[in-house]
């Protein structure tokens, strides 16, 4: 007997509920950012160019930073299934130290901006820049939170062989770094989306 192909209703039915939160919450933001992006390119970008600004030297750095952190953040599902919980904590820290160094590089960044004169009391195009890269930061800083959350359980059920073991084999909590690794990832495709159209734009 065929097996009937399963519609996208049904394969969103049987989804875990956090799945479903989750990459709702991915669509509604794709739609933001997609809005804001279009209202940016549309406000007049030709001002950086003319004026001979420059992209920030620390949107460039950070760039890198957040680039390396979808490496980092990878590697979380493999040392869960090798049940490596040292190595899980370590990158996951690592995880979080580099989405706040690529914080910290986007205030360096803005600062740059203002030193130019592309503030808020410019031309639209200049406020865009801020508003895009903060509402960026305020997704990430997000997620950041939540991976404090993950290592302190991790610490915590770490105390005990018992509960470090029923840790490592649940699937519940496999699927919480699964969705953590991909709303990372989500969030790393958006900058360099965005960095992209701030390179074409300056």
């Amino acid at each position: 007997m065929e097996k009937t192909k399963e519609s996208w209703l049904q394969r969103v039915e049987k989804m875990h509920p956090y799945q479903t939160m989750m990459y709702l919450g991915m669509f509604g933001s794709g739609l933001i950012f997609l809005f804001l992006t279009v209202a940016f390119l549309a406000s007049g970008t030709g001002y950086f160019e003319q004026y001979g600004h420059k992209i920030p030297k620390a949107f460039i750095l950070s760039t890198f930073v957040i680039l390396y952190s979808g490496y980092t953040v990878s590697k979380l599902l493999i040392y869960f299934n090798e049940e490596n919980l040292e190595k899980l904590k370590s990158t996951l820290s690592l995880t979080f130290i580099l989405g706040l160094v690529f914080t910290i590089l986007q205030f360096f960044g803005w600062r740059e901006l203002t030193m130019m004169g592309v503030d808020f009391k410019g031309l639209p195009s200049g406020s865009f820049l801020y508003i895009l890269s903060g509402i960026h930061i305020f997704h990430l800083l997000g997620v950041m939170v939540f991976s404090v959350i993950m290592l302190v359980q991790y610490n915590q059920n770490g105390k005990s062989e018992i509960q470090q073991i029923l840790m490592l084999t649940n699937p519940f909590e496999k699927m919480r770094i699964r969705l953590f690794t991909t709303y990372w990832h989500f969030m790393d495709l958006i900058w360099l989306v965005l960095f992209l159209v701030f390179v074409l734009t300056f």
